[in-house]
C-alpha cells in the first residue's frame, strides 16, 4: 500500500504548463516577454488547443501591454509567470513599482496612450493587483 500522497489538488495539465521568465526591464524586453508568452502558448496548444482562435492573440496582447507598462512605469526588472488553469491561462506580471495602475483617459489627438489598461480589463476575465514589499503583482485570467 502506497503511503505517499497521490493527489495534490492540481490537475496534471496545470502542473505541466507553467513557466516563469525574468527580464532586466529594458525596452527590448517587451518583445522578449511577448516571445516568451508565444513559446508558452505553443507548448500549451500541443496538449490543449485554445477553444477560440482569438484567445491566443488576446493573451499575447495582454502580456505585451503589461510588459510595456512595467518598462514605462516601473524602474528595473520585471517578471512574467504563466500557467494553465482549469479553464484558461493565469498571467502574473511582477514589477518594482508599488503604484496600482489606474485607467487614464484615451485621447488619440494628444499622441496616444491610455488605452492599455482598458484593453487588459476588456480582454481578461479577472484582473487584480497585489502590492508586495518589492513592487506589485498584476494577476490576470484569460480564457483558453
Amino acid at each position: 500500500m502506497a503511503t505517499e500522497r497521490r493527489w495534490d489538488g492540481t490537475p496534471p495539465s496545470e502542473r505541466a504548463h507553467e513557466r516563469a521568465y525574468s527580464f532586466p526591464g529594458e525596452l527590448p524586453n517587451v518583445t522578449g516577454a511577448r516571445l516568451a508568452a508565444e513559446e508558452f502558448l505553443r507548448r500549451l496548444a500541443r496538449d490543449a488547443p485554445p477553444s477560440a482562435p482569438e484567445y491566443w492573440d488576446d493573451i499575447l496582447l495582454v502580456v505585451t501591454e503589461l510588459a510595456a507598462n512595467a518598462v514605462q512605469f516601473a524602474p528595473g526588472p520585471f517578471g512574467l509567470r504563466m500557467r494553465r488553469t482549469f479553464d484558461g491561462v493565469h498571467v502574473t506580471m511582477h514589477d518594482t513599482s508599488t503604484v496600482v495602475p489606474e485607467p487614464r483617459p484615451f485621447r488619440p489627438s494628444s499622441g496616444g496612450g491610455g488605452i492599455g489598461w482598458h484593453l487588459v480589463h476588456t480582454l481578461c476575465d479577472q484582473v487584480s493587483v497585489v502590492v508586495v514589499e518589492d513592487g506589485k503583482d498584476i494577476h490576470v485570467f484569460l480564457p483558453w
